[in-house]
């Protein structure tokens, strides 16, 4: 988790960063956060332009609808907290 500085109005909105071979990097407001595959196995053989397609319908509730993938900030944040409930 990265926390970035702002300076005047917060013009950022939520947005997939990077793609590395071990997840992806989302961003929120201020702060990144990293997706790993091993948590969040969903993204592994997920095309990019899938990836890159998130919303954040409600605040801090994040949602892929080109992979139907629905996350909290808190399951990011704690995904040891939250086993993984589909067969992969």
């Amino acid at each position: 988790m990265v926390k970035l500085k702002t300076h005047g109005a917060n013009i950022l909105k939520t947005e997939v960063t990077n793609i590395s071979s071990h997840g992806l990097w989302l961003i929120n407001k201020e702060t990144e956060y990293f997706l790993s595959y091993t948590d969040f196995p969903w993204f592994r053989d997920a095309p990019v332009s899938k990836i890159l397609n998130v919303e954040e319908p409600v605040e801090y509730h994040f949602y892929w609808p080109d992979l139907d993938i629905d996350l909290s900030l808190e399951i990011i944040k704690h995904p040891e907290d939250f086993p993984l409930q589909s067969n992969i």
